[in-house]
């Protein structure tokens, strides 16, 4: 099937399912955000599937199949639908790795890295990228994100540390109600277990990642492995001594940047001025 098809064929199921959901909940007497608070969701997901713009995944369908009383309808659906592209061919094998991962190691320089992201902010990224994505790519795209998040919730999560640029969380991207959102968010974020937020503050005289972001992980079988992008494409590295130079770049990072408590007060002072 040509790509201008498939999409077109992807946007039409997911729309269907989407009417299917609005329908189920109208018939249970929710509203969009009832139910989006129900299922512990972020703020606008239950809008962005029955409007078609999100694909509905299967585990929330399932569980809005027994909220909805709906006899398992909406997991059918889903279960039929096209399959999509959620991720470049290129990143799909971190991905994997990421999603089982026992340690993660996160510095970036350009956007809140995207285990970190709300739904909005995470849409102002994609639309910011060129050239630019259909609509519903960009949804599909952002859905991926999101699910990719559940990764913090598991019953034993990663230990996690982010080291983020303070020029990121000057940035507006997406406006000044999605900056105050992230800025919230990430503020509630620094009080999970396993999760050590840092931020390199700006006007340093040295800096130990000045080539660029890059996430460093751990394995189930402790293999250690590192990934960056670049604007066409990215790397998934195994290399043991390439891997060992950016642990070290992460070590000295850690020691520049604000530590977490400092961290937590420059957040709280950013969101005093929003």
């Amino acid at each position: 099937m040509q790509p201008g098809k498939k999409r077109k064929k992807n946007a039409s199921a997911m729309k269907l399912v989407g009417a299917l959901l609005a329908q189920f909940r109208r018939a249970a007497g929710y509203t969009q955000e009832s139910l989006t608070e129900r299922i512990c969701a972020q703020y606008d997901t239950v809008a962005s599937i029955e409007q078609g713009r999100r694909p509905l995944k299967s585990d929330l369908a399932e569980q809005l199949d027994a909220l909805l009383d709906t006899k398992g309808a909406l997991a059918v659906a889903v279960a039929n639908m096209p399959e999509m592209d959620k991720y470049p061919v290129w990143a799909a094998e971190f991905v994997d790795r990421e999603s089982e991962a026992i340690a993660l190691n996160w510095y970036e320089n350009q956007v809140v890295p995207g285990l970190l992201q709300t739904e909005r902010y995470a849409r102002a990224v994609f639309h910011s990228r060129v050239p630019a994505a259909s609509r519903d790519e960009i949804e599909t795209q952002v859905g991926a994100r999101i699910d990719r998040q559940e990764i913090l919730q598991r019953t034993e999560p990663p230990t996690a540390s982010f080291v983020i640029s303070e020029a990121v969380l000057r940035d507006r991207l997406g406006g000044w109600a999605v900056y105050q959102e992230q800025l919230s968010y990430l503020r509630e974020l620094v009080e999970l277990p396993g999760l050590s937020l840092q931020i390199m503050p700006l006007g340093r005289e040295s800096h130990a990642a000045l080539d660029g972001p890059f996430i460093l992980l751990e394995t189930p079988d402790h293999e250690h492995l590192a990934y960056t992008e670049t604007q066409r494409g990215s790397q998934l590295i195994s290399e043991a001594d390439e891997v060992s130079i950016l642990a070290m770049k992460y070590a000295m990072l850690r020691t520049q940047a604000l530590n977490p408590e400092e961290a937590e007060g420059l957040l709280d002072r950013l969101l005093g001025e929003a």
